[in-house]
């Protein structure tokens, strides 16, 4: 189960465009062949678009065994700049964990749909830092607005959610985001650390770990903004191709049932989610694990069911429309099957 990236199309992208994300912790165990009853694993790729402390429930299901005692061999690989999607859409991995909003620009013009499957991160999960000695003086609409204006954002790849949230953000201020900011649009979101401690970026957009390195880097204190506060909101579920959910829906009926499992015990055993934590980000200080931790279940970070309710679409798709990066109609029943989650015990 080591997250190696070994799919030649991946591997050029990265060379191409540095896509890889490094910060993520390596397992070092051997690909397990066999399941419990020894039949041979079935071998399936998740793409991410970052490492990050939400995807949490998907390492903890790999590094427990709750993959393998489903006969499935589960490898995540990181790809970055929108090539989590491509991945899926290309065939060279089997699903991917992002946005809705993503599979609904994929999808256009596309034979085989890409369909989510089951809820992981149900907050859009995006804060808002500002490099230390910078913050606004409060936060109101108005001291907001004015605290933007002018300055440099670190808002992540164009037409990425972090970036669209930014966008929405700004016009609901009465900002224009062309001109009375300046978008840095980076396809690593690994970079912000970097950016607004050089002085590249004034304000960064980022989660857990990024945030946690920061504070721990002096480079900027407690979140200004954050975004969870718009509540349900289908930030990063698990997705696959619709011709995979007709073609072999028992592989993912196994992977939602190991999903949900892997939910049931990072909402409810925070020991366990806090052993998978230093292993999987073995960089980070024991109190950067905890304050992680403490932000991801304070702000009711990830879902407890793995279902994708109609109003966390909407609240998604929402801020891709009002940014004017989708036109057109969606509908629910495209995006999202939950199916499998209905089944899984």
């Amino acid at each position: 189960m080591k997250k190696r990236i070994t799919l030649p199309l991946l591997l050029a992208l990265a060379l191409a465009g540095g896509l890889l994300a490094g910060c993520g912790g390596k397992k070092d165990e051997p690909t397990a062949e066999a399941a419990p009853g020894g039949e041979k694993l079935k071998k399936i790729v998740i793409a991410e678009p970052v490492h990050s402390t939400g995807y949490l429930p998907l390492y903890l299901a790999q590094r427990e065994g709750y993959f393998q005692k489903r006969g499935l061999d589960v490898e995540v690989i990181q790809a970055s700049g929108g090539a989590h999607v491509t991945a899926v859409v290309s065939g060279d991995a089997w699903g991917v964990i992002g946005g809705t909003e993503s599979n609904a620009l994929a999808n256009n013009k596309n034979s085989d749909p890409i369909v989510s499957v089951v809820n992981v991160v149900n907050r859009a999960n995006v804060y808002l830092v500002a490099k230390k000695g910078l913050a606004p003086k409060s936060g109101s609409e108005a001291d907001l607005k004015e605290f933007f204006q002018g300055k440099k954002i670190n808002a992540g790849r164009h037409g990425g959610t972090p970036n669209l949230l930014i966008r929405y953000l700004l016009l609901y201020l009465g900002l224009d985001p062309e001109k009375d900011v300046t978008l840095l649009e980076p396809a690593d979101a690994s970079t912000v650390v970097t950016m607004v401690q050089q002085g590249a970026a004034d304000i960064g957009n980022g989660a857990e770990p990024q945030i946690s390195d920061g504070i721990s880097k002096d480079v900027w204190g407690e979140p200004f903004y954050k975004f969870h506060d718009f509540g349900d909101f289908s930030y990063s579920v698990l997705s696959v191709k619709k011709s995979t959910i007709a073609n072999d829906p028992e592989t993912v009926q196994k992977f939602v049932d190991a999903i949900k499992e892997a939910l049931n015990a990072v909402n409810n055993d925070k020991e366990l989610a806090q052993k998978n934590m230093k292993a999987e980000f073995p960089t980070l200080s024991d109190e950067a694990i905890q304050a992680s931790l403490d932000r991801a279940y304070e702000d009711s970070l990830w879902s407890r069911d793995g279902f994708i309710t109609e109003a966390a679409v909407k609240q998604d798709m929402d801020v891709l429309i009002k940014t004017g990066i989708f036109k057109g109609d969606y509908a629910y029943d495209q995006l999202v099957d939950m199916q499998f989650v209905n089944k899984s015990k």
